[in-house]
């Protein structure tokens, strides 16, 4: 830009300067302060993410390994039996070994899935009921489902088998059910089916089987006025 002169004055130019950098002049110490405490934060961050990391891996280590026993567990033994999606072979070994009578199908009736075909065919083969209850892990368990669902749990054959997709979120809803409602268990030892344990993992806004946890606390109440 121009003075008063007429000369034309260049502009300033500008510097960027860092806070942390040792300055010219501070000498070698202030130089090896500087680079020690970025060393250190890097080491520090790589730490954290470590031990955010670590969590993660354990956890999805154990559900693969629940999946891969089937899930399958005693829920009340002699009366209920919970798990994930079987095999033919498999659900014919639980059921001998179990004397199991009925399975609960919690993921509705699906006669175009080659799963669902093979589940009836094998209850069929074996001699035992199967019943099919429709329910969504995304979705709030209604009181009068709710109460559908203890009438057929009072009234079928026992014991009972139950599952759903994974026999985590469904099944561990229904099994608290059963334990408080059929089974008399108090509701914190009930309420315990319905738990990472098992595979379930409700964390409001980011899991979507949250539904099955709203629903036991809605249920709790519903419940209640009938105790």
């Amino acid at each position: 830009m121009p003075d008063r002169s007429g000369d034309t004055i260049s502009p300033c130019p500008v510097r960027s300067i860092d806070a942390d950098a040792p300055q010219k002049g501070k000498g070698k110490a202030a130089k090896e302060r500087w680079l020690w405490t970025r060393s250190r934060g890097a080491k520090i961050a790589g730490a954290l993410a470590t031990m955010l990391a670590l969590p993660v891996l354990v956890i999805g280590t154990y559900l693969a390994a629940l999946q891969l026993s089937d899930n399958f567990h005693v829920v009340i033994p002699g009366e209920l039996y919970r798990s994930a999606p079987l095999s033919s072979s498999a659900l014919e070994t639980y059921v001998r070994d179990n004397g199991i009578r009925t399975i609960i199908n919690l993921r509705g009736e699906n006669k175009k899935r080659a799963w669902y075909a093979h589940e009836i065919e094998t209850a069929r083969r074996l001699g035992i009921e199967h019943i099919d209850f429709k329910m969504s892990a995304s979705k709030i368990l209604t009181p009068d489902r709710a109460d559908q669902l203890v009438s057929i749990l009072r009234s079928a054959p026992k014991p009972i088998l139950i599952h759903c997709q994974s026999g985590a979120d469904r099944t561990g809803l229904v099994a608290v059910i059963y334990s408080r409602e059929i089974a008399g268990i108090d509701q914190e030892t009930a309420a315990r089916q319905l738990s990472i344990v098992y595979g379930h993992i409700g964390i409001p806004y980011l899991s979507g089987a949250f539904s099955m946890d709203e629903s036991l606390q809605n249920l709790e109440k519903h419940f209640d006025q009938y105790d």
